[in-house]
């Protein structure tokens, strides 16, 4: 450790931005980088070698610039603005450098997804969990609701798990589902907030339903999400592809690699790539490990089953 330690003046808001709950952001930055972080008051204090201090400074900078903006930091930030520092990428914004409200992408490939999403009639986004395929679609939905550009945001699932079938659970058709729902109505939660998602369920701005409630419908000046596609058989893809009406636009997420279909052939999520990669209005973003913001052992874990998977030929 280098004895003369550098000090970066931050705001009482940076500082504590950087520092995190308990300390856990700078220990986070500490780990990656083989620096000491130390908060005397009015900033922090970096010692270690020259090069670890310039780069741990790079990540603290961008932090405390995005504590300031008003945004919270969170350790997905921590960890998303140290993989910058240390590839000397600048950290994304949303296209036209505006944050869309409390949602923004972490990563590049995030960032390109929701230019697609703002430019194309349908969107896939592909990879594994944790890459924020599904978060950031339900953000733009609903960002697009708030400001009148559509009447409903609509998001659909297939019912499939894991092998557990509805007809295994308890209570009438609606309790059956509401679990398959649960991760949508997280996110949506966490986006628009409590009060104002059961308003607009109320009044029926906002669905979240199964895919075989999409059949027969047409779906006119909607934002649809297809939310773990790759759990569709190609018939339904076909039928749910097709339920877009006037003004409408679609995004279809899932993990070609992640499907419960008894027959996995059968999954019409990569047919529909497939035959659909050059079609106008379509655009593909493809996720990787590399996107994952969820804690950093699931980056592992996608990297090591990719991996096994590969040694496998599959």
């Amino acid at each position: 450790m280098s004895r003369t330690p550098e000090f970066v003046v931050l705001s009482d808001v940076a500082a504590r931005a950087v520092a995190g709950p308990g300390s856990r952001h700078a220990a986070l930055i500490e780990d990656a980088f083989k620096v000491l972080i130390e908060t005397p008051g009015g900033g922090i204090s970096l010692s270690g070698d020259s090069r670890a201090r310039s780069l741990a400074k790079r990540a603290v900078l961008a932090l405390a610039a995005q504590a300031e903006s008003g945004a919270p930091v969170t350790e997905a930030d921590v960890r998303m603005a140290v993989g910058h520092s240390r590839t000397g990428e600048t950290a994304p914004t949303a296209p036209g450098g505006a944050r869309r409200g409390p949602v923004s992408p972490k990563t590049a490939t995030q960032a390109h997804y929701m230019d697609l999403l703002g430019r194309n009639d349908l969107v896939f986004g592909l990879g594994p969990a944790g890459t924020g395929k599904t978060f950031l679609a339900v953000a733009h939905g609903a960002g697009m609701l708030m400001r009148g550009e559509i009447d409903r945001l609509i998001v659909t699932r297939p019912a499939v798990e894991a092998g557990e079938k509805l007809g295994f659970l308890p209570g009438d058709l609606t309790e059956k589902v509401d679990p398959y729902m649960a991760p949508v109505w997280e996110a949506l939660t966490q986006i628009v907030g409590t009060e104002q998602l059961r308003r607009r369920r109320d009044k029926g701005e906002i669905e979240v339903a199964p895919i075989a409630f999409m059949r027969g419908r047409t779906l006119s000046h909607a934002f649809i999400i297809v939310d773990e596609a790759q759990n569709t058989s190609r018939l339904q893809m076909k039928m749910v592809l097709t339920r877009m009406g006037e003004a409408s636009r679609m995004a279809v997420t899932g993990d070609p690699s992640q499907i419960d279909l008894l027959n996995p052939s059968d999954s019409g999520l990569a047919h529909a790539v497939a035959i659909l990669e050059g079609v106008e209005g379509v655009a593909i973003a493809r996720f990787t490990a590399a996107d994952v913001v969820r804690h950093p052992m699931v980056a592992r874990i996608v990297r090591a089953y990719d991996d096994d998977a590969a040694k496998r030929g599959r």
